[in-house]
């Protein structure tokens, strides 16, 4: 159903065609992509981007530091809208208080500088954003990955927090202009195929080759009117998973009905490609040839049809369960018992988030469901509407009543069976889910104490369907029922009786509520001379995610206490990394202090005068990885590192352009190896980078240095550092985005 083409393509009268005579750069101009970043961009140069927002949304695990942060840079008030959901953790179930703490200080904050307050179970933040903040032309910034949406007319960028601590302070979101791929969309989907199919296709075709990495792609074509706009935007917040930077729709009624229904008309203009756009390259979608997908642990490009998985069922889990042993050492996971007579049990299943608890999603879930049981066995079926205006309407329709007839369970909106806050199954279990990821542990397990569980991810109508068979895995094409037809009536009245609507109302004179919890940042040095690091984590995993750089689950509720989230920093992949950097860091803190660590004079000694080199070499710890930062946006997979004296990474490349940024924003020095060089290095060995300083601040992007290994020898290294911004140099050399904010406000 999906086909590449690395090519570039003109789109002529709605038809990509090849044409080695057209004018490229023209067409390039013509892209809705172009059009919009451009509109956004402040530097008046069409190639070097410097973007400012139309709005902002975070929620309650990243907006108390990017608050923050910004705080102790000088600001005053938000210029322009920044929503502040609680839908990460809503539970209010780890660590006492500090959860509600961090919510009082959202709603304290968007009273002293003028912010929208989205309480706890109201909305998860992309709901809110699609509902109130989306128009068609317009930008908005997010301190989460799945910040996505294109099929609104609206481009989304996830990043870290220290990006929107610049849109806060007035400073831009900087970038070369990136390549826009055309995803044309022909065909129809039959009955019982739902954007997750659509889009667990797209991942499984793009991701392992990077096809769309740090591009934007563009949705166009014929068959864009055959999806519903929640068919829609279930597609387009899985396209994160794909590594692209961005995404855009072309827009039609069907997206001016969604404004309608949501009753801001206004919101709502034609975007299309102009004639002659051209794209760097094409990804077609046939959705008429689309089947029931499922991606099984740990990846959601780790893609099968049903048919297909279920056929093959015990060699597929086998090649899980081999996964499973290689990632977390002394723990088995036993999946291939899942198969029993030719088909394949699930232990559970679970419709929720952004992607998953839509309203069309859970409609036809329900009626899948109608008149008939989940079963009274191990299976259970929990779901999740992504808004209580979707909550609602389900209410209305009869939906509701449908599902918990059927023994399913309604839970309120909430973000966590995404990131292994919700719905923990049973040691061994096997979860099917319609959410955005199912990497190692996004289901809440602790490999470490000896429990393990995976997640696989399915539509919502085939979690359905497995329902229905009692959880026997079952692809929705294979069963019958009738497709529900309910349209969509969004009710504001409850976000009027509930939310806090702070925008263009900051009151500098209200309190700013600090909990015991949340605290500053501990003082970083600014860039010395010369580095020294000793490696503490050595990753050699073809792709290391966020998640095992810093785990989500029940340690997202320590995220608003630098020092306390560290001791979680990749704790389910390397534990010894923590202890190791402390190790490190403790020597480098005696440096400061004037003092001659003697471990740390015997390796300076080998690379020059010790003596000299200890006043001008900071020494701190580093994580190589093949290619780490797939997934999250969160920036504590880098501060957690920096706050335990991390001063670099070393990779073969970034799996993301926002985690190489927070990297670059909390200090630590993003070196690349050169095409084809080998990193046979491991824990304990050191790497000396000198005149480190003056190269960053010279533009230079190569960097000769040396590595001293355990066994006393030592080997010349290159190290690249392509790219930097002059903003990204002067991050870097003052120390983090902090200390950058601070010399300026002298």
């Amino acid at each position: 159903m999906i086909t590449l083409n690395d090519n570039g393509v003109f789109l002529r009268n709605g038809v990509p065609v090849s044409d080695a005579s057209g004018d490229r750069e023209e067409g390039r101009k013509k892209t809705i992509a172009y059009s919009i970043l451009q509109k956004h961009n402040t530097s008046g140069n069409a190639g070097k981007l410097k973007i400012r927002f139309d709005a902002m949304v975070s929620h309650d695990i990243t907006y108390v530091g990017i608050i923050q942060t910004a705080r102790a840079s000088g600001l005053t008030e938000f210029p322009l809208p920044y929503a502040m959901t609680n839908c990460h953790n809503s539970l209010c179930a780890v660590g006492g208080t500090i959860n509600e703490d961090d919510h009082v200080f959202g709603l304290s904050a968007a009273k002293k500088f003028g912010g929208i307050y989205v309480p706890a179970n109201q909305s998860v933040i992309h709901s809110y954003a699609r509902e109130e903040l989306a128009a068609c032309g317009n930008m908005i910034l997010g301190s989460d990955s799945h910040t996505r949406y294109g099929a609104l007319g609206t481009m989304g960028v996830g990043e870290g927090g220290p990006e929107l601590v610049k849109q806060l302070l007035k400073n831009t979101w900087d970038l070369d202009m990136p390549e826009v791929v055309l995803v044309y969309v022909t065909g129809k989907p039959k009955r019982g195929i739902g954007p997750h199919d659509i889009a667990l296709a797209l991942v499984k075709a793009t991701f392992a080759n990077g096809f769309v990495k740090n591009r934007v792609m563009e949705f166009a074509g014929p068959g864009l009117k055959n999806l519903p706009i929640d068919f829609r935007n279930g597609i387009d917040v899985m396209t994160t998973e794909t590594t692209c930077l961005s995404s855009i729709w072309e827009t039609d009624e069907i997206t001016e009905g969604f404004y309608q229904a949501h009753q801001r008309p206004e919101c709502y203009k034609k975007l299309a490609p102009g004639e002659g756009a051209y794209y760097d390259r094409m990804i077609t979608v046939d959705l008429s040839k689309a089947e029931s997908m499922i991606a099984l642990p740990f990846h959601p490009s780790n893609a099968y049809t049903i048919h297909e998985f279920v056929a093959n069922a015990s060699e597929i889990l086998a090649g899980v369960e081999k996964e499973a042993a290689a990632k977390f050492k002394g723990v088995s996971y036993h999946l291939t018992d899942k198969v029993r007579d030719g088909k394949v049990y699930a232990d559970q299943g679970v419709i929720a988030g952004c992607s998953g608890g839509l309203f069309d999603n859970i409609d036809e879930a329900a009626a899948i469901l109608k008149d008939h049981s989940c079963g009274n066995g191990y299976f259970s079926l929990s779901v999740y509407p992504t808004s209580v205006p979707v909550s609602l309407e389900l209410t209305k329709i009869g939906a509701t009543s449908e599902l918990l007839k059927a023994g399913a369970i309604i839970k309120p909106s909430f973000c966590g069976p995404c990131f292994g806050a919700g719905d923990v199954p049973a040691n061994d279990g096997l979860s099917l889910r319609h959410t955005t990821r199912n990497f190692p542990n996004r289901e809440g397990s602790k490999p470490g104490e000896g429990q393990i569980c995976g997640v696989a991810l399915m539509d919502a109508r085939s979690i359905a369907a497995t329902a229905l068979n009692g959880g026997v895995i079952t692809a929705a094409t294979d069963i019958e029922y009738e497709v529900p037809n309910h349209p969509y009536h969004f009710d504001k009245t409850v976000y009027e009786n509930r939310l806090y609507y702070g925008y263009g109302k900051a009151d500098p004179n209200a309190e700013l509520i600090l909990g015991p919890n949340i605290t500053d940042w501990p003082k970083m040095e600014a860039l010395t001379d010369n580095m020294l690091v000793k490696l503490a984590a050595v990753i050699r995993d073809p792709v290391t995610t966020t998640d095992e750089l810093i785990p989500s689950g029940e340690t997202s509720s320590y995220r608003s206490n630098p020092l306390r989230l560290s001791e979680f920093a990749l704790s389910r992949r390397v534990p010894e990394y923590v202890g190791r950097s402390k190790a490190i860091h403790a020597l480098d803190l005696e440096r400061r202090d004037g003092k001659a660590p003697e471990e740390l004079v015997r390796i300076l000694s080998r690379f020059g005068n010790a003596a000299e080199l200890l006043g001008n070499t900071q020494y701190g710890s580093c994580v190589f990885a093949n290619r780490p930062g797939d997934g999250s946006a969160r920036e504590q997979a880098a501060s957690c590192q920096k706050v335990l004296g991390g001063y670099a990474n070393i990779c073969y490349e970034y799996a993301t352009k926002r985690y190489r940024s927070n990297c670059i924003n909390w200090g630590i020095l993003p070196f690349t190896l050169p095409e084809g060089a080998d990193f046979p290095y491991e824990e304990g060995d050191c790497v000396f980078i000198p005149n480190v300083r003056e190269g960053i601040k010279n533009g230079n992007e190569t960097f000769a240095a040396k590595v001293l290994k355990k066994d006393g020898s030592i080997d010349d290294i290159t190290l690249l550092i392509k790219g930097l911004t002059p903003d990204e140099k002067t991050i870097i050399l003052d120390g983090c985005l902090i200390n950058y904010y601070a010399e300026q406000n002298k």
